[in-house]
């Protein structure tokens, strides 16, 4: 080693031992005479202090450093003048004085400042991602994910299951997103796929009779990417023979929760994890993932609007929608280009709009209150005890801005959905240190496509239904339920999974609901169905997201803050700048002509 101790190790028992340090030069000090460089590497940071009376060799290649310079030092440790001490550091009671020093490499000027937790634009952190990871923040976090998926490593070892690892080049068969397709050289006009995930392969794995398997999964979908995805991910991969969805659910708490408390010992969790069917969820909150960090639930005010003079109420009523509405505390006085965007907000969702009623203010009595002090533009159609209603039935009181949105059941529960989540964010009512899991049980087993005209499977195609809902395959498959669960955690699925379907029969009923041929299903999944034929375990399992986990742990708001290098929202690696041409002899190999763009 070129180093006997690390940067971030030194402290008072090291007093008068000579060391070896190597690292980066993270500030330099000029105090006249004496020169100071903070030396950094990963561990942390030593002060070392030249000397020219000590060691003047020394002192003159110190006037030449500057920070990012990779530098050796060799001296001794010695104690800090007393008042000179940097009780933010581990090392804050010491320094080395150098008695020899080698420049191992310059530096040019960085395009951002290292050793500064400054505001950089992504677009020039990815670009100089080998600079990014040098500072505080990207590198605790990729410590934490290494943490992390050394924890699930360990956990589940020591639970029986093995880490098996499955290939990357596989056939393309339809899973819910587009593959990345990798053309053959040696098959001309054949493709392999990157994996999705390894779904077919861990199902065949059980069928092999290895009962418990787990693989951190690197995986591919060519989807658009958002701040929690990207083109390639990595997920806990985990799946188990002979279970039911209790012993996957608890598996997977017992895993977070003692992970959480060991790798982030300063979040707070919610114990138990709440299990929410999925109709419950969305009738709460608008979303099969919602954030549980804080209240503002949608309730249902059909009932007490129907008895209104709002025509805009009672026509979506007499037309089958609803009317729902959630509470935004102590937002009455909110001004009207405050109004407008919510508005904006519940139209974007597909909505007509919202309609606000603000409620007097903190000061007033909700069984008291004059309609003088309601504001609304529904306030002439609706009585007193009528706006009372409605405000109890949302758990609301004086000072708060009742949100309405009046449409079809999806439309207002998506749109209402949204706007909760919205006013959170205004009013800061998601507390950064709590971490609140839940289980989203009792999906829906398919749904209809208008566009396509057809079912399409929820989460795909191998859910098992549940045995109650057989029946209701042929007649309204809408209306049978998977067993199929999803982990949620602060508005983020982070995982999801099922038991599966182990036997051919079952399988090949369900794939042609979903439109496929007997012959299409024996080109795509025959090798599925014919190894369901071999004596097939019942199974199931579940992938967990390590980026959004991590992402949670570290309180990022994105993924690509803890991927080392991660590509942009357009799916443009920055640090390599691609994707890129090929040459014609590397098309030519793998048999492709590039049609000219019309």
């Amino acid at each position: 080693m070129l180093k006997t101790h690390s940067c971030g190790e030194l402290n008072k028992k090291y007093v008068g031992s000579e060391v070896t340090l190597a690292g980066w030069v993270d500030r330099r000090r000029d105090h006249g005479g004496l020169i100071f460089i903070d030396l950094r590497d990963r561990a942390g940071i030593t002060q070392v202090a030249f000397n020219p009376e000590v060691a003047r060799e020394c002192h003159l290649i110190a006037n030449k450093m500057r920070t990012e310079y990779v530098v050796r030092v060799w001296g001794k440790v010695g104690a800090r003048p007393p008042g000179t001490e940097n009780p933010k550091l581990f090392t804050g009671e010491i320094e080395v004085n150098a008695e020899k020093v080698e420049i191992l490499n310059p530096s040019k000027t960085p395009p951002f400042y290292i050793n500064e937790d400054t505001e950089v634009e992504e677009s020039v952190r990815l670009k100089y991602r080998y600079l990014d990871i040098r500072r505080d923040r990207m590198r605790e976090n990729l410590i934490l994910r290494h943490r992390v998926v050394k924890f699930i490593r360990d956990f589940l070892d020591a639970r029986g299951y093995i880490e098996v690892e499955t290939p990357i080049l596989i056939k393309s068969t339809p899973e819910g997103a587009r593959d990345y397709l990798v053309p053959s050289r040696l098959h001309a006009g054949k493709f392999y796929a990157l994996p999705q995930s390894p779904q077919q392969l861990k199902q065949l794995l059980m069928v092999a009779g290895l009962e418990k398997y787990f693989q951190i999964a690197r995986c591919f979908r060519d989807e658009d990417t958002r701040a929690d995805r990207q083109p390639e991910f990595t997920q806990l991969d985990l799946e188990a023979s002979f279970v039911e969805e209790e012993d996957i659910l608890c598996l997977f708490e017992e895993l977070l929760v003692q992970m959480a408390e060991e790798i982030s010992p300063g979040i707070k969790l919610l114990k138990p994890f709440p299990r929410l069917r999925y109709t419950e969820a969305m009738e709460r909150y608008g979303t099969d993932k919602p954030d549980l960090r804080y209240g503002l639930e949608i309730a249902d005010l059909s009932d007490i609007a129907r008895e209104s003079e709002f025509s805009i109420f009672s026509s979506t009523i007499d037309g089958g929608g609803k009317v729902k509405g959630i509470a935004a505390p102590g937002c009455a006085g909110y001004s009207r280009s405050q109004m407008e965007e919510l508005n904006k907000i519940a139209r974007s969702s597909g909505a007509g709009g919202v309609v606000t009623i603000a409620v007097g203010n903190k000061e007033d009595n909700l069984d008291t209150i004059t309609m003088e002090k309601i504001k609304s533009v529904a306030a002439k159609y609706l009585t007193l005890e009528q706006i009372r209603s409605i405000a109890r039935r949302l758990g609301g009181a004086a000072g708060d801005l009742l949100l309405i949105v009046a449409g079809t059941d999806a439309v207002a529960t998506t749109a209402l959905g949204e706007l909760r989540q919205e006013i959170a964010r205004q009013l800061g009512l998601a507390n950064p240190k709590l971490l609140a899991f839940a289980s989203i049980i009792d999906f829906p087993l398919m749904h209809w496509d208008e566009k396509q005209k057809r079912w399409d499977a929820e989460h795909h195609p191998f859910t098992s239904p549940r045995e109650e809902d057989v029946n209701l395959l042929n007649s309204e498959p809408g209306k049978v339920r998977g067993r199929h669960y999803d982990i949620i955690c602060n508005g983020y699925e982070i995982g999801g999974g099922s038991l599966r379907i182990y036997r051919s029969d079952m399988q090949r009923r369900i794939f042609r609901l979903l439109g496929y041929s007997d012959e299409e299903i024996d080109q795509l999944f025959g090798h599925m169905l014919e190894a369901f034929d071999y004596g097939a375990p019942p199974h199931g399992g579940i992938a967990l997201g390590i980026d959004r986990l991590v992402m949670l742990l570290a309180g990022e708001k994105t993924i690509r803050e803890v991927i080392a290098f991660p590509k942009t929202q357009e799916a443009i690696d920055l640090t390599f700048n691609a994707p890129s041409p090929v040459t014609e002899e590397q098309l030519s190999q793998l048999h492709l002509i590039l049609r000219e763009e019309e």
